[in-house]
């Protein structure tokens, strides 16, 4: 039973599909491992807006970083050995990629040229980083999800400072993935797959982490919270596998669900001319969908 309001129930368009000459097969042990061994044609995640509208993605599965202009024409930016999984977009328009099979990667898109940025932490591998989202003071925060869940919670949140100091903040959850900080950038939101949850990981001014809790428990769906995004007002925008998008208001009420039909709805982000239209990607059958939403969301464009 809900304590809330019933939320309003929004019905997604297609804005682009893959055509079919980009889609391919490629075997590989990030499918052996995340997919059944069944090779998708794709597998998008990674949202993220330059400057000129341009949307970019990640194509886990084939190792590729896609771009989709505003008016639907799609492109291969840059093809690698690697899994890549978040995206995000420094304002001088290069990138960094979040790499589940190699680290941290900076991305020239211009050229197409991957070069590595951080691929260990005390000279160890990482298990196999997902999501990433910048500070407005250039720190980069990032999840290294691996395998974990509840059978092995081990599951890392980094922080690579503006100055390159490269801090763990927490190292047991279980699946960690999609964050974003809050409008005062003193909390993370974090979503925790496997426990179906979203956490809140105070920041303290020294920089460590204190009294992190559960900010949202969700139920249901096929996988649990994946990708996440911040509104405007400081509502949390949720991708829940299975379920759809939720809209939560800042204190974790319900406000609004986009309605993907049981589809994987992997990750999300704002665009469009009033910032209003989420786009968001949905990796079973390679398409971009959008529903608006009433609040803009903030930038995804990092300040450093």
């Amino acid at each position: 039973m809900s304590l809330f309001q019933p939320p309003e129930v929004l019905v997604p368009e297609e804005f682009a599909r893959l055509p079919e000459k980009l889609r391919k097969k490629t075997p590989s042990e990030w499918v052996d491992s995340n997919r059944g061994g069944v090779a998708p044609d794709s597998f998008f995640e990674g949202p993220s807006f330059d400057r000129a509208g341009n949307l970019f993605i990640t194509d886990i599965a084939n190792g590729r970083i896609l771009k989709i202009t505003p008016s639907g024409e799609w492109s291969v930016v840059t093809e690698y050995d690697g899994w890549p999984n978040g995206l995000v977009i420094r304002k001088d328009g290069t990138m960094v990629i979040a790499c589940y099979k190699r680290g941290l990667f900076d991305l020239d898109p211009a050229s197409g040229k991957v070069t590595p940025l951080r691929v260990t932490h005390n000279g160890q591998s990482f298990k196999g980083l997902n999501d990433l989202t910048y500070a407005s003071n250039g720190d980069l925060y990032f999840t290294d999800q691996g395998q974990t869940g509840w059978q092995d919670p081990t599951g890392r949140v980094y922080r690579l400072t503006a100055a390159g100091k490269l801090d763990m903040l927490i190292d047991k959850v279980p699946s960690p993935n999609g964050l974003v900080l809050n409008l005062h950038e003193d909390q993370v939101y974090l979503a925790v797959t496997r426990a179906n949850a979203v956490w809140r990981m105070p920041m303290m001014k020294d920089g460590s982490v204190s009294k992190v809790g559960t900010f949202i428990q969700l139920s249901g769906g096929t996988g649990g919270p994946d990708g996440l995004a911040l509104d405007a007002e400081g509502g949390i925008i949720v991708c829940q596998l299975g379920i759809g998008v939720w809209r939560f208001d800042r204190l974790g009420r319900p406000t609004h669900v986009i309605d993907c039909e049981g589809l994987p709805s992997t990750n999300c982000a704002f665009g469009g001319p009033d910032n209003k239209t989420l786009y968001i990607t949905e990796s079973s059958s390679g398409r971009i969908l959008t529903a608006r939403l009433p609040v803009p969301g903030r930038s995804l464009i990092s300040h450093a």
